[in-house]
């Protein structure tokens, strides 16, 4: 008898439509790997899920992005449940998804990261807190959603009224160069995939949109950068406590690597990293999805 899993899609939060573009990714090679599938479009009422819920899966595959998905908040429902999951536990989505939380743990694992202050909103409107060019970054979102890239030149930045991020925010220095990323499958470092863009950097749009970005992997570097690049993958996703699949993101000046995040709940979509870096050491889509499911845990 095939296992029962719930595949979590959807929520509310900036990334709610690539989420549901991930789960539908996931539910199709589950099934294709042979699991009894359902797929469940999250809502902003809890009352909702926990009849979703009943009765139990046996495993659920946490295909949610950005807040409430990731953060450790659906992560602490379903460890008060019992139910084995997908990818980090409640400390480490937590951690991770919270920026200057993960550039400390960073730090003291001895991993590069670029100077970095957080501000208020009117002390960034009192002018630039640290010199230009540097990046402008929500405290916990993901997917590059609000981030923005002051450069010299540009006007003082005042954030617009439709910013919906918080008074609080990251101003970090902006490392010139190469971007690359890092699937990490347990404590397994994939491949090294160099990401480029005509957008000036990899925005949602150059992440989710076809043709948004171009991606080489593995990527064409001197092979101690490789080797170092991956190492540094996996110091991160140790360092924070994560399990199952994560993907780190890094930027190469010429001389150095900067981490710049983990992801710990890294996009599933067609133009998706994690699933082409699997793909380039021989991993399948439905073999990558089943052996997340079969790594599945929970704090009981």
């Amino acid at each position: 008898m095939s296992r029962r899993v719930a595949v979590l899609m959807g929520g509310w939060s900036a990334e709610r439509e690539v989420s549901l573009v991930s789960g539908a990714a996931v539910t199709e090679g589950l099934r294709q790997a042979g699991y009894d599938v359902r797929a469940i479009d999250v809502l902003r009422e809890p009352r909702h899920l926990l009849d979703q819920l009943t009765p139990a899966p046996e495993v659920v595959f946490n295909a949610l992005h950005g807040r409430w998905g990731e953060d450790g908040t659906i992560q602490g429902l379903l460890d008060i449940l019992s139910i084995p999951y997908t990818h980090s536990g409640l400390l480490a989505s937590a951690l991770a998804m919270d920026k200057p939380q993960a550039k400390l743990v960073f730090e003291r694992a001895g991993i590069p990261v670029a100077e970095h202050v957080v501000v208020s909103r009117r002390q960034l409107a009192a002018g630039d807190p640290i010199p230009r060019p540097f990046v402008i970054k929500p405290m916990n979102e993901g997917s590059s959603v609000g981030v923005h890239i002051v450069r010299n030149g540009a006007n003082l930045c005042t954030l617009d009224d439709d910013w919906h991020f918080g008074d609080r925010v990251m101003i970090e220095r902006f490392i010139p160069g190469r971007e690359f990323t890092v699937a990490v499958m347990g404590d397994r470092p994939l491949a090294v995939t160099e990401i480029s863009t005509d957008r000036g950097f990899y925005d949602y749009d150059a992440k989710y949109a076809p043709g948004g970005s171009r991606h080489v992997v593995p990527a064409q570097v001197d092979p101690g950068v490789y080797a170092e690049a991956m190492r540094l993958a996996l110091v991160a996703h140790q360092a924070l406590g994560c399990r199952g699949v994560s993907r780190a993101d890094l930027r190469w000046d010429g001389e150095r690597l900067y981490m710049l995040e983990v992801n710990t709940q890294p996009g599933m979509t067609p133009t998706s990293l994690v699933p082409e870096q699997a793909a380039s050491v021989g991993i399948s889509f439905p073999q990558l999805v089943a052996w997340m499911v079969e790594h599945a845990e929970c704090d009981r």
